[in-house]
């Protein structure tokens, strides 16, 4: 079985920042309530307040995939469509059987 994790941040423009921090928690709040969702964390950095460092953990790919999917109409897309991202996504496939976690 396979999780997905997507980690990094994203850069809002200055002029787009309000509204992305105001959209944030609805955000926040729709993405946790998807199905297999199992972690999902925005925080903003404290020192560049146009930085947002995004923790995802997906059950699986079809449910990342519908996260991306809901994203691209969501008022969050549009908000963040002139964001800059750098994201790294992982797969992470746990053997049952030996109870051990490897990172690909």
């Amino acid at each position: 079985m396979s999780k997905i994790k997507l980690s990094g941040y994203i850069d809002i423009p200055v002029e787009d920042l309000q509204a992305v921090l105001r959209e944030l928690p609805m955000h926040i709040s729709l993405s946790r309530d998807e199905p297999g969702c199992l972690e999902f964390n925005v925080v903003q950095d404290s020192e560049i307040a146009t930085r947002l460092y995004v923790y995802e953990i997906f059950a699986s790919e079809p449910h990342f995939e519908h996260h991306q999917r809901r994203l691209q109409t969501s008022d969050w897309g549009q908000l963040t469509a002139s964001a800059t991202r750098n994201y790294k996504k992982e797969v992470i496939r746990y053997d049952s059987t030996v109870h051990n976690r490897n990172t690909i």
